[in-house]
């Protein structure tokens, strides 16, 4: 047992160095931008950078966008595939292996000749770029509602509600919803890291997103974009951060009723 134990600490300790050692290193060449010391002018470059705030408000505002259409979209369908065609649901998980299979230039160039003829004009909309953004985050926003929705007893639950009177709305509202949060943050955050730093769908559309400006900054410099790429990561691990702080208080709840039923 013993020889079990100091194996997996083995191999967790080489998966830790395996996965900060290039992190140090990119935020120790981030810290070279002055010749002959370590200081964060190359952080005081990106944050003086007007383009830096630009883009980074214009990319927050689409995977705010992009996280509401997504889930005003999402969550009902799963929601009505789990309870009135579950058979549906292969299906579907089929759809969701499709934006890993088609390259997002595909995608891109079939947005604009879809959507630059009448009646729905959108190529000058940011609404498009929304549009690729959704289906590129579709796998993620379903499979994180469908784990939520199988981890409850959706279908007794339903039911439960439907004997007391309550209608779809209040179903949806009061008791579905309140049992995806988790699920839904998870979602949430997925989408906007995936927004934030993709590059083709904006560089294609010709919007002043973040990804593209990270992508013209590491042709032209070299610390900035190692700055970039630290920040970048300290928002992702910021939000999975922001998850667990936000469901702690819904787990440590569903603990203390387990509890007391059993």
């Amino acid at each position: 047992m013993r020889k079990k134990t100091g194996l997996s600490w083995l191999w967790f300790a080489i998966g830790m160095v395996y996965f900060f050692l290039p992190l140090l290193a990119t935020f120790l060449f981030s810290l070279r931008g002055k010749k002959g010391v370590l200081s964060f002018v190359a952080y005081e470059h990106v944050f003086k950078d007007p383009q830096f705030l630009r883009t980074f408000g214009f990319s927050l505002e689409m995977a705010i966008l992009t996280v509401i259409l997504g889930l005003v979209l999402i969550v009902p369908t799963a929601i009505w595939v789990h309870l009135k065609v579950p058979k549906a649901k292969p299906f579907i998980e089929l759809l969701t292996l499709l934006p890993f299979v088609i390259p997002p230039i595909i995608l891109a160039f079939g947005l604009i000749k879809t959507f630059s003829r009448p009646p729905i004009v959108l190529v000058s909309s940011p609404l498009l770029l929304v549009a690729g953004y959704i289906i590129v985050a579709f796998p993620y926003i379903y499979r994180s509602v469908d784990a939520g929705l199988m981890a409850m007893d959706l279908r007794g639950l339903s039911e439960a509600a439907q004997s007391l009177g309550s209608s779809w709305i209040t179903l949806l509202f009061k008791v579905v919803l309140p049992n995806l949060r988790t699920a839904l943050l998870s979602a949430t955050f997925l989408t906007l890291a995936i927004v934030i730093g993709e590059l083709t769908l904006a560089l294609i559309l010709a919007w002043p997103a973040f990804g593209p400006y990270m992508a013209l900054m590491g042709r032209n410099l070299a610390y900035e974009p190692a700055a970039l790429a630290i920040l970048s990561f300290a928002l992702t691990w910021g939000s999975i951060g922001l998850i667990q702080l936000l469901t702690r208080g819904a787990r440590d709840k569903g603990a203390k009723l387990g509890a007391v039923t059993h």
